[in-house]
């Protein structure tokens, strides 16, 4: 009822219509032959294999810059909302900035207090990581493995080499001042220069149309794709951090967040988070715990991840599997950590850039991952592959009705086979 009367939040709203691409190229872009088409894909790789290792060189400073981005980009729709409910231009990049502090801020916050709480259980795990430890070398041992490879693999079973390996991972604490100046800066900057991008778009459009298009698609689909993905994430975190409470796992506000984290890791991403609290799991509970551990959070992944996440996101990302897979392993390698959870923005970037923007060059979209016609035709292919065979069936059965028929001409008169 409340559906049919319109009133919010039931009403269902209108979907836009989605963008066309220009017809033909750019005003400036002239007719290029095949010529020498080997030489420019090479060049091409060339010149990518080196970008690549530039941004490795300066990771420290591009990471951040782009989780900015990526923040921005995500939290552009309330200036939207803003703006169109007249409230000044200031004021609205003001609330950008704002939103994505809040955000962040609540987070880290949110980070530190796990942390914390991780770092003062530690201790008490000590003699119980090492008999683990010996517990793995004494069956490493039974197969063969050398004495000095035991002593390594034992020695690697001490709670302090985890906090070793989380600062690690995080960049020491420099990294991690460096990492926040770095972003609180952006995140300043780039909401104010975001206001100038509607107009800066609407100038362009008469000359570059279709990096215009590449762009809005690609803001689009970044942005639906990290909203959907962050819900998704945080539903996935709690479901799974309550688990871990209710079955006694230590930590399990950090591994509730490091789910979360790992929500935006496609297919790695998933094993990533079960380890530590199967880990942990083990020492307080032994099998019994880690089997559960391992049944809900299969559970939890199986529906968020492969059911609720494609038919929310849609096509908006349209990567096949495999580069999704490998566009984790290429940032996470070039960017570090921050690089394998904005794989997926990143590698929608790249294609917005060398494929979208380019008339030409869109016919690789069905390589890389968009289905919807490739589907279409399969579908075609199939309906027709089942007619053919329903006729086949068809006439076999209606030539299998009288049994079969002699040739014409091959008999006699009286019916004779007309053989000696």
């Amino acid at each position: 009822m409340a559906a049919a009367s319109g009133i919010w939040p039931f009403r269902r709203r209108t979907r836009r219509p989605e963008a066309q691409p220009p017809e033909g190229p750019d005003t400036d872009q002239a007719a290029e032959t095949a010529n020498g088409r080997s030489v420019r894909i090479l060049l091409g790789l060339a010149s990518g294999i080196v970008i690549l290792f530039g941004f490795h060189a300066i990771a420290g400073i591009l990471a951040p810059s782009l989780l900015a981005l990526v923040l921005v980009i995500c939290a552009q729709p309330v200036r939207v909302w803003l703006e169109r409910h007249g409230t000044p231009s200031g004021v609205a990049t003001g609330a950008v900035a704002l939103t994505t502090f809040a955000l962040l801020a609540g987070f880290v916050a949110l980070l530190i207090i796990a942390m914390a709480q991780f770092v003062g259980m530690l201790p008490q795990y000590k003699a119980q990581f090492q008999q683990l430890g010996q517990q793995f070398a004494n069956w490493l041992s039974s197969i063969g493995i050398s004495p000095q490879d035991l002593k390594v693999v034992t020695q690697g079973f001490d709670p302090t080499k985890l906090l070793n390996f989380f600062s690690g991972l995080l960049g020491g604490a420099f990294g991690l001042i460096t990492f926040g100046v770095i972003v609180l800066t952006m995140l300043i900057l780039m909401p104010a220069d975001a206001a100038y991008t509607p107009t800066l778009l609407r100038q362009l459009e008469p000359t570059k149309p279709n990096l215009v298009y590449a762009m809005t698609g690609f803001a689009h689909s970044v942005r639906r794709y990290m909203v959907v993905t962050t819900l998704l994430g945080i539903v996935q975190g709690v479901i799974n951090g309550i688990a871990l409470w209710i079955l006694g796992v230590p930590a399990a506000l950090l591994w509730a967040i490091l789910s979360f984290l790992c929500s935006f890791i496609p297919n790695v991403g998933y094993f990533l988070a079960l380890v530590p609290p199967l880990v942990f799991g083990y020492l307080i509970g032994g099998w019994g715990t880690v089997i559960a551990i391992i049944v809900i959070y299969g559970i939890v992944n199986a529906v968020v991840q492969s059911v609720v996440q494609p038919k929310v996101v849609g096509n908006a990302v349209a990567l096949s599997q495999t580069l999704t897979f490998f566009s984790v392993l290429l940032w996470a390698v070039v960017l570090g950590a921050i690089g394998a959870i904005l794989a997926i923005p990143l590698t929608l970037l790249a294609r917005a850039i060398l494929v979208d923007s380019d008339p030409r060059a869109r016919i690789w979209r069905a390589a890389i991952g968009d289905l919807r016609e490739t589907k279409d035709l399969m579908k075609e292919e199939s309906d027709a592959a089942k007619a053919e065979r329903r006729e086949a069936k068809a006439i076999a059965r209606s030539g299998g009705a009288g049994g079969p028929q002699p040739p014409a001409g091959a008999g006699g008169a009286d019916g004779t086979t007309g053989t000696t």
